[in-house]
């Protein structure tokens, strides 16, 4: 085996991994724990049905030849006329769409059907996933943001972040509030889970950007180097910028918030590892932490309850990473465009504004058609005495906490085990 594809396999294993389990632990510790296992289940699940749809017509639909918005669903059906050499890149690529599937449901957490969950995420990856990912990463003549657009998305600022908070957006108004909010203080039960789930979603995110360079003439190793130390950096600063923001308007800086801001740089690089320098990088970073920190209470003062965050970080750090290429971008970078900053005008800016309104569109067009099918057809929404009472139980008959199974003849899920909380935190402070 050469050297090459031993990388992309550990490349793809550190992918899967942050999406099973750094993001199941990461989300799971924002819920509350009458919550916690029925948000951790959404990631395990979406990766089982994803994997399985993206080798089926997933990979055809990206990357099997020319198409504006995809390519031949059948053309490599079930991989067929893919070698075994080329699994890796395969496996890589599923890895991206069981992550972007995954990331939708911080914004549904306890109130969302399993059943209905279950549905929804291969409807909307064939849909609106696996086309998304061939406009961007197949880079053909016709391929729509790339191609005929070209605008530079290094790792899925638009097919991942965007696409995802879009979709978290349209779910969000569909499924109505939570009971209770914003009155109630829905405060993270597990500070410490969501604090290991992010320093994991750091270690990872270096199989999801170093992992996406592409092989051809240019220096690979500097390639790496720089998309490696752009991730970095751009996290460092976020976190920053995010705690400043924080204290700024709320007085103190939070773990919450330092973890929240490692997501918010790790979103806003991944379209621009490989396009800006280390000074760039540090720009994005910074910007979209500060950003994102001032973008998750939009929710209060617009009314939408988006639980965990997911249009505050993966909506905003996506738009912000994506624009922001247009800016700062340099022709040394993999795409050898100059932007704003270095004297390449307008052209780029314009084309990466392009590219987001495109996902923006595409994604909210599909999944509101998506959702709305589903709302009126199975239900999207459990009962206000099983969300009242804990989905956990509701949906999967078990609770994450047990501590009192004996006093109640172990039935999971007793009274005691959903107690509110013990953790001191206003729903206006809290970030995901």
């Amino acid at each position: 085996m050469d050297g090459y594809s031993a990388f992309m396999i550990v490349a793809t294993a550190l992918v899967l991994m942050m999406t099973v389990p750094a993001l199941a632990l990461f989300y799971g510790g924002m819920t509350r724990s009458k919550s916690v296992l029925n948000m951790m289940m959404m990631s395990y699940v979406a990766a089982a049905i994803v994997g399985i749809a993206y080798v089926a017509v997933g990979w055809s639909m990206g990357f099997s030849g020319d198409g504006t918005f995809f390519a031949d669903p059948f053309k490599l059906f079930w991989l067929d006329g893919v070698g075994t050499a080329g699994y890796i890149g395969v496996m890589f690529q599923m890895t991206f769409a069981i992550i972007t599937c995954a990331l939708i449901s911080g914004a549904v957490a306890d109130r969302m059907k399993f059943s209905a969950w279950v549905l929804f995420v291969p409807i909307w990856a064939v849909i609106v996933y696996f086309p998304m990912a061939h406009m961007v990463f197949s880079c053909t003549e016709d391929s729509l943001i790339c191609g005929r657009i070209g605008a530079q998305d290094y790792a899925g600022g638009t097919a991942v972040h965007i696409n995802a908070g879009v979709a978290a957006l349209v779910l969000v108004l569909l499924l109505g509030r939570r009971h209770g909010w914003p009155k109630d203080k829905m405060r993270p039960h597990n500070l410490t889970l969501t604090m290991l789930g992010a320093g994991l979603l750091w270690f990872g995110w270096y199989g999801f950007n170093v992992g996406s360079v592409v092989v051809g003439d240019q220096d690979i190793t500097a390639e790496m180097g720089r998309t490696f130390a752009n991730t970095t950096l751009a996290t460092m600063a976020a976190i920053l910028g995010w705690l400043l923001v924080e204290r700024v308007l709320h007085g103190k800086a939070t773990s919450l918030g330092a973890a929240s801001g490692i997501v918010a740089g790790l979103v806003a690089i991944t379209p621009a590892a490989g396009a800006v320098d280390l000074s760039g990088a540090v720009a994005i970073g910074a910007i979209a932490g500060g950003v994102c920190a001032w973008a998750v209470g939009l929710k209060f003062r617009l009314g939408y309850d988006d639980s965990l965050d997911v249009v505050g970080v993966h909506l905003v750090g996506g738009i912000v990473g994506t624009v922001l290429i247009g800016i700062f971008s340099t022709a040394e970078g993999a795409g050898g465009v100059d932007g704003l900053l270095y004297g390449g005008g307008f052209g780029s800016l314009t084309d990466q504004v392009l590219g987001v309104l495109v996902a923006v569109a595409y994604s909210g067009v599909l999944t509101t058609i998506i959702g709305l099918a589903l709302k009126y057809t199975l239900g999207l929404r459990i009962s206000e005495e099983d969300e009242v009472g804990g989905i956990d139980l509701a949906e999967h008959g078990e609770s994450a906490y047990d501590l009192h199974a004996g006093s109640r003849s172990g039935t999971p899920g007793s009274v005691l085990t959903r107690s509110a909380p013990p953790i001191a935190r206003t729903e206006e402070g809290a970030q995901a």
